[in-house]
């Protein structure tokens, strides 16, 4: 499948079966993630496997969005190894970690693995629950296993582009 392709079928997966990844989906998957680009090569990504009942068992606490998903990836960033941007504002661990998680996303989608991008926690209850590292910021999870039942992507009302795009 070509990319347009891809990004055009490409959805969020609200319904697992019970079938496990193998160890080269997996693999696949996070090399795509540690492919992906970050500011100044910083690489300041941490992803964690959830796969144990007792680790799938602590995200369930957290969210009701792991649909039976039978891995999830964590997703987090070093905040202290990252870009500060001119003007101090900003850095760089949101969007190079949303890089790898897209990465990883799409990788998945790829070799028919779905998945489903997960941000409806509380990032510092989950830091606690998973007992991660004080300097690591949770950005999202990504629930990844296979559909129960294959359904593609449902047809959604897009905005024209001149509503979303300006030329300047």
């Amino acid at each position: 499948m070509d990319f347009k392709e891809l990004i055009a079928c490409r959805y969020s997966c609200r319904s697992y079966d019970n079938q496990h990844l193998t160890q080269n989906e997996l693999d696949t998957i996070l090399k795509a993630g540690r492919l992906a680009p970050t500011a100044k090569n910083l690489q300041e990504q941490h992803v964690y496997v959830v796969q144990s009942e007792e680790g799938l068992s602590l995200i369930d606490k957290l969210t009701p969005c792991r649909y039976g998903a039978t891995t999830v990836l964590v997703v987090t960033y070093n905040k202290e190894n990252v870009f500060v941007y001119p003007g101090d504002k900003r850095d760089s661990g949101i969007e190079d970690a949303s890089i790898i998680a897209t990465h990883m996303m799409l990788a998945a989608a790829d070799i028919g693995v779905d998945s489903c991008w997960i941000n409806f926690f509380d990032p510092e209850k989950a830091k606690r629950l998973l007992g991660l590292p004080d300097n690591e910021e949770v950005l999202m999870m990504l629930d990844l296993g296979h559909a129960k039942e294959k359904k593609g992507r449902e047809a959604k009302n897009r905005k024209a582009l001149a509503e979303t795009v300006s030329y300047i």
